[in-house]
């Protein structure tokens, strides 16, 4: 598109064009953002949203040097502690902070998703869309989770989590905490292999039998049913000492979770279309991308329907009195209220919460009542839906 079409395109949109993206955004978009009821303006703030950055505890004192590096001083966020914001423009992975894993760039909204789920010392959480930091953590993609286990180990956060390539919807493992520890032999006598304390730098032949157990299926129980792979624990993670049966023990459908976990995160696969940076992306990438990865209507249907089938499983492992949290970086109402309404009218032990600290977060209530909402126009952060639930006792 010529640059004087692209001044009125923005100028149509009433956006200045110093605000605007590097590109205007195709018809396509526009068309999606119509139907969702969305307003294109707010693709405009790009430059004008922080980049945050939250500190590991205890590393405050990297913030003086930080401030000499980047040129710039980190700015407390009020109402997210441990959280700074960056002009948006400023790149952290060439400081000496990052590198020595004191500080990580994440959204202010994520993190008050996460937040939201109260989390306390002794809880056991479930990710069932992995980020790092989980108690355990499960994702389909083994690069993800790959990139979860790199971080975990570079800022030293990994002592007390699993982390396992498995489908969010229909994982089934258990809490560590309600294994019954089993003798290490077995009824025929064999030596029964159990796991030892997990290092990066395995030996050849235990590689080389995973590989043989992976193609063989060999790696089934004798249930039939296939093991999550397992590619990372930490010491106090509960698996060191387990065989694989003691590790994969799971709970059925009808089985009351009295010993489930303590908080589950549902941060699900979407659109991205509420991450204005995701979006500025597709220049790089190409427009013809965004169509197949946010625009086709049979993925979007799919991911509505993935979305619940995740919901569904995340509550079903969460402990009666327990604490699950949705999200999605998605504006649309199809993948956030709609989801959480057909949820709740499916099970009726589900009960939406509000979320107390909120009183002081820059979001807006959703279009259900106790559901919030972060708009990168008036919160400052990337777009994010959250919904808190508890699980009580019929």
């Amino acid at each position: 598109m010529q640059a004087a079409s692209a001044r009125g395109w923005f100028r149509h949109l009433a956006i200045p064009m110093d605000e605007a993206p590097g590109a205007p955004l195709p018809r396509e978009f526009l068309d999606f953002l119509g139907e969702n009821g969305l307003d294109p303006s707010i693709y405009a703030s790009g430059d004008c949203v922080p980049r945050y950055i939250r500190l590991k505890p205890g590393s405050e004192s990297c913030l003086r040097e930080l401030e000499g590096e980047l040129a710039c001083e980190p700015e407390r966020v009020d109402w997210l502690p441990g959280f700074y914001s960056l002009p948006p423009r400023v790149h952290i992975a060439g400081t000496k902070a990052y590198r020595e894993g004191k500080l990580y760039g994440i959204d202010a909204a994520s993190g008050a998703a996460v937040s939201a789920l109260s989390i306390t010392e002794g809880d056991h959480v479930l990710d069932l869309c992995a980020a790092p930091g989980s108690v355990t953590g499960v994702d389909v993609s083994e690069h993800r989770l790959a990139a979860c286990r790199t971080m975990l180990q570079k800022y030293d956060l990994g002592d007390r989590c699993r982390l396992f390539v498995a489908d969010g919807t229909t994982f089934s493992v258990i809490p560590a905490r309600v294994h019954s520890y089993k003798s290490c032999e077995s009824t025929t006598n064999e030596k029964v292999q159990t796991f030892q304390e997990w290092t990066s730098r395995r030996p050849w032949k235990e590689r080389k039998r995973e590989a043989r157990a992976r193609q063989s299926g060999t790696s089934k129980s004798r249930l039939g049913f296939q093991y999550p792979e397992i590619i990372f624990y930490g010491k106090h993670s509960g698996v060191v000492g387990l065989t694989k049966d003691e590790l994969h023990q799971t709970v059925s459908n009808n089985e009351p979770l009295n010993c489930g976990y303590d908080k589950v995160l549902v941060d699900a696969e979407c659109t991205h279309d509420g991450s204005i940076r995701h979006i500025q992306k597709f220049e790089q990438w190409g427009w013809e991308t965004l169509q197949h990865r946010v625009l086709n209507a049979e993925r979007t249907d799919n991911l509505t329907l993935l979305q619940l089938k995740l919901l569904i499983n995340g509550f079903r492992l969460l402990k009666v009195g327990g604490t699950l949290v949705y999200s999605t970086c998605s504006l649309t109402v199809a993948q956030n209220e709609d989801v959480v309404e057909r949820f709740l009218k499916e099970n009726a032990s589900a009960v939406l919460q509000e979320i107390d600290a909120a009183a002081s977060w820059p979001c807006k209530s959703g279009r259900l009542p106790k559901t919030l909402r972060f708009n990168p126009s008036t919160s400052q952060t990337s777009g994010l839906f959250v919904a808190k639930f508890t699980k009580v006792g019929l």
